[in-house]
């Protein structure tokens, strides 16, 4: 059975495929994800009113993460606008596990035990194969989407480091940095102006409404991931993280109507027995 806090990634790890896959099935993806932040930074300003500031340590980490993540939400859209959700999701979630486990023994120095190495390797291995099976990926798609898995990376241990400094506060840590993201909108009026950020209100309520749904479910999803930062192995609570590529490809192919072959579902059971495996 697996553990309480490996049971809890997991379910943040669907809740992350659940948002990305409203990201991806969304016309205009720079206008979900401005949306998604919006809601995102909103929901965190009521949080970091009612609770106490974060610990003086961990404040580097909050900035340094927040701006990483506005970097990410960029890198996404370009990937996303590239790719097939199939394919440029495992790509970014699969390569950055071996990444994060690689930062945190540099800057944490957490060791990692053989038997958990093997247990990444599968997952990343896993995720990595699904990303490769059926359509050709481009060297520029390629390129996107491991430029988002070195974001992801970056954040997550920046925010493993920060949320331990943090005087067990990971609520406060999680908005305070959660509060870059009205950053977003900034940079959309900045790009297309104001008129295209407000006229699908009226024009496409509906599109506008899943994107902002999507923002609370993702804002969610990485406070579960942060919390369970604080006492696991980075490297660990990552590649249980990353799972959420079995999940992306089951939404690829139920409401996306994405193809997906027979090595590609044995790909996901490579990454699902990893994962239980590693969550023991």
């Amino acid at each position: 059975m697996l553990s309480y806090t490996g049971g809890i990634v997991l379910l943040a790890a669907l809740l992350h495929a659940s948002w990305n896959a409203m990201l991806h099935g969304n016309r205009d993806r720079f206008l979900s994800m401005t949306w998604m932040s919006i809601a995102i930074a909103a929901v965190s300003t009521l949080v970091v009113l009612s609770t106490p500031w974060p610990a003086g340590a961990a404040w580097p980490y909050i900035v340094a993460s927040g701006l990483v993540h506005i970097l990410y939400n960029m890198s996404l859209v370009r990937s996303y606008g590239r790719n097939d959700l199939a394919q440029a999701y495992p790509i970014a979630r699969g390569s950055s596990p071996p990444l994060v486990t690689l930062g945190a023994a540099l800057f944490a120095h957490e060791a990692i035990g053989p038997l958990h190495a093997l247990e990444i390797a599968m997952i990343s291995g896993g995720i990595i194969a699904i990303a490769l099976q059926g359509n050709h990926v481009s060297r520029t798609g390629a390129l996107a989407a491991l430029t988002t898995g070195a974001t992801i990376a970056l954040y997550t241990v920046i925010d493993g480091v920060g949320v331990r400094l943090s005087n067990s506060q990971p609520l406060t840590y999680t908005a305070w940095m959660f509060l870059f993201y009205w950053l977003m909108p900034v940079l959309f009026i900045a790009v297309r102006g104001l008129a295209p950020l407000w006229t699908p209100i009226r024009s496409e309520p509906l599109a506008v409404g899943s994107s902002l749904a999507g923002g609370l479910v993702s804002i969610t999803a990485y406070g579960i991931v942060i919390w369970a930062l604080q006492s696991g192995a980075m490297g660990a609570v990552s590649a249980l993280r990353e799972t959420s590529v079995v999940f992306a490809v089951l939404i690829g192919r139920v409401f996306l109507r994405e193809a997906v072959s027979g090595t590609r579902w044995l790909a996901c059971m490579v990454v699902a027995a990893g994962a239980i495996c590693l969550g023991l």
